[in-house]
């Protein structure tokens, strides 16, 4: 099979385009054929070695762990579901080796979901790693309800988009933190307040908006506008982060990290509402096998709006 891969950590540049051997199927796996792949951050980290001591990697590696694509065949006790199947997935395992910049990836069936059918595999590709993200910071760890105020910080990239969704299909208010020029892009995703961290001290923007405080605040950007934005934190409310572990941040603040975890059940659910017209993916750019180091390069820029895609 065609895949990116890289031999040793350090940045893009180090990224390969060339044939490889397709991965071996065991025992409760599945074949799938790659239709697209979601670039994300996380990606980068991996590929210069800042995630080894948690996350092994055996070289060549192959990055992404965003995949939408077609089942072609299945392992002994794989029986969930069919050749011909259209799917999608969170594809992290405890060891990196095997991602999704390539024609095929193997996973246990366990990670698989059925793919957002009025989606295109491009859009359904940027929804795995991102929309578990959200769900799980914002439901699980932010024990989220209707009613709630939630300000997400970094509103305008792949997780903070598909946060904005998730929180309003719950019925919260959301307040979106992003540069001026995206404000309309949060807006029309659902955003009820926007606010920009550029040329404002977002938690006092926040907290004229809201007085006593937001419920939760969903950190995907850390750095000067996390510590802004405590102020507008009421008392008892939660903090979770998805970059932030903690280490700066007053132990009196109902803090939780969140690294995400492959969960089929959400990513089911996310297919629902995908179908049900709530949730919408922007991808902003599609990138060919060949042009893999630049996709890598462009989600560096932490200016991606939305998500960008690669495509085998």
């Amino acid at each position: 099979m065609r895949a990116a891969y890289y031999h040793e950590f350090g940045g893009p540049e180090n990224i390969e385009v060339g044939t490889l051997k397709v991965p071996e199927l065991q025992e409760g796996e599945v074949l799938v054929r790659v239709m697209a792949a979601g670039v994300n951050p996380v990606d980068n980290a991996v590929l210069a070695g800042w995630l080894n001591s948690k996350l092994p990697v055996q070289f060549p590696a192959i990055p992404g762990w965003d995949v939408a694509g077609v089942v072609e065949d299945r392992g002994f006790s794989a029986r969930r579901f069919h050749v011909g199947d259209e799917v999608y997935a969170y594809a992290r395992r405890p060891t990196v080796q095997h991602g999704t910049f390539a024609n095929y990836i193997v996973l246990p069936e366990s990670y698989l979901a059925h793919r957002p059918k009025n989606l295109a595999w491009e859009a359904a590709a940027g929804i795995p790693l991102v929309g578990l993200t959200a769900y799980q910071s914002l439901f699980d760890a932010g024990q989220l309800e209707h009613g709630q105020t939630v300000l997400i910080l970094g509103a305008s990239g792949g997780v903070g988009s598909l946060g904005i969704q998730l929180a309003k299909w719950k019925g919260a208010t959301v307040v979106g933190v992003a540069s001026q020029k995206n404000h309309a892009f949060l807006k029309d995703l659902g955003a009820d307040h926007t606010v920009d961290y550029k040329n404002t001290y977002v938690g006092q923007a926040v907290k004229e908006l809201f007085p006593e405080g937001v419920d939760l605040i969903f950190d995907g950007a850390s750095g000067e506008t996390l510590q802004q934005s405590l102020e507008a934190l009421k008392p008892g409310g939660k903090l979770v982060s998805i970059l932030n572990t903690g280490e700066d941040l007053d132990p009196g603040i109902d803090f939780q990290y969140v690294f995400v975890e492959p969960n089929s059940r959400q990513l089911e659910h996310l297919r629902e509402l995908a179908e049900a017209g709530s949730l919408k993916v922007h991808v902003s750019q599609v990138y060919s096998l060949n042009q893999a180091a630049e996709a890598l390069r462009q989600i560096a820029s932490h200016h991606t709006t939305g998500k960008i895609v690669v495509v085998p």
